[in-house]
């Protein structure tokens, strides 16, 4: 039976309205990476893309997010070690006052959208009024080009990533952050990677570089359904319908198969994640993910990581980085991490 909004009570009843909205549907089932590259070049596919950025672009209005007392710039820099450019937005408080800074990774499930979208600018503003410098990474998505004209698999856009913080972390004098005080963040797609961050740092004994950790409703396992995750059944086709291979493959889908814990978090062991900074996973109610954070939360604290668990109710995936939906949760999400930030 097709999912029906309407009939959901749990559902605050303005991402009701949302969700009528939303074109819904099967995600594909594809043969090889190549066919999903296809596919993501095809008419209906860019006009579901060009769709999406118009809506997106209603939440960046001085009314929703003003850019009175912010300064914003972008910066492109090289990324290692393919040597392509990538782009990092930059949004703080007009002054010399050095202030502690969010990393931002957005979301597209690794493999689409942009940071220079609307909803991405508005919710930097918001974010960066609370005395934050944000500075949002525009990496490799692994099938449709953001404003980054390079596409790449797995680990091209953790690469990215992590040079653009590496970056950060040297100009930290000319950003006026305070490179003590870094944390990564991003949710979805950009959920997964800021975790994927914290993994390959450990790995390389660079975890020093971040303070912390905190991941809106990161898409983690890849792999759906699955019986040890309810919520991949019971929420699945609420604004996101898991299924399908298309994200999976355009990342490389190889790295799945080896239950790869860098490319998918999920994975991890406790020894994987042990030494980790404070970390705060925050999850959706009505969202098919909602199991894999909750579960990768839990994997934390089994390794006597200090970290929280955000459950937020009445809301579907990434509520909080739409501002037009439920202003109020949106704005409490972002002083929530701006005080992680600075705490």
């Amino acid at each position: 039976m097709a999912y029906n909004a309407d009939a959901d009570t749990r559902l605050d009843p303005r991402v009701r309205a949302i969700l009528n909205l939303m074109p819904s549907g099967e995600p594909p089932v594809y043969a090889s990476r190549e066919d999903v590259l296809v596919a993501a070049q095809s008419p209906e596919a860019l006009k579901l893309v060009e769709g999406q950025r118009q809506l997106m672009e209603i939440c960046d209005t001085e009314d929703v997010a003003t850019a009175k007392g912010l300064e914003m710039w972008t910066e492109k820099i090289e990324s290692q070690p393919d040597g392509n450019v990538i782009h990092l937005e930059v949004t703080r408080p007009i002054g010399d006052e050095v202030v502690p800074c969010v990393y931002y990774i957005h979301g597209g499930g690794m493999a689409s959208h942009s940071c220079t979208m609307g909803n991405y600018r508005a919710w930097s503003k918001i974010i960066a009024h609370h005395g934050i410098c944000v500075v949002m990474v525009e990496f490799r998505n692994s099938m449709q080009p953001s404003s980054v004209n390079d596409i790449a698999p797995f680990p091209g856009g953790l690469n990215d990533c992590l040079s653009g913080l590496k970056w950060v972390h040297a100009n930290a004098g000319a950003l006026r952050v305070d490179n003590t005080r870094i944390v990564v963040s991003g949710e979805s797609g950009g959920g997964n990677l800021t975790l994927a961050v914290g993994l390959k740092l450990k790995r390389d004994n660079q975890l020093d570089l971040v303070k912390g950790l905190y991941a809106f409703c990161p898409y983690i396992a890849g792999e759906y359904p699955r019986p040890e995750l309810p919520s991949t059944v019971q929420n699945n086709g609420i604004f996101i319908t898991l299924g399908g291979n298309g994200p999976a493959l355009a990342y490389g889908i190889e790295h799945l198969e080896k239950r790869d814990p860098v490319a998918w978090p999920y994975w991890a062991s406790t020894d994987d994640v042990s030494g980790f900074p404070p970390t705060v996973i925050s999850v959706n109610e009505c969202d098919p993910l909602r199991d894999e954070g909750i579960a990768f939360y839990r994997k934390l604290l089994e390794a006597g990581v200090s970290t929280r668990c955000r459950n937020v109710l009445g809301t579907m995936h990434a509520t909080e980085v739409i501002p037009i939906v439920c202003p109020e949760i949106t704005a409490d999400a972002a002083a929530h991490l701006a005080a992680f930030a600075k705490s």
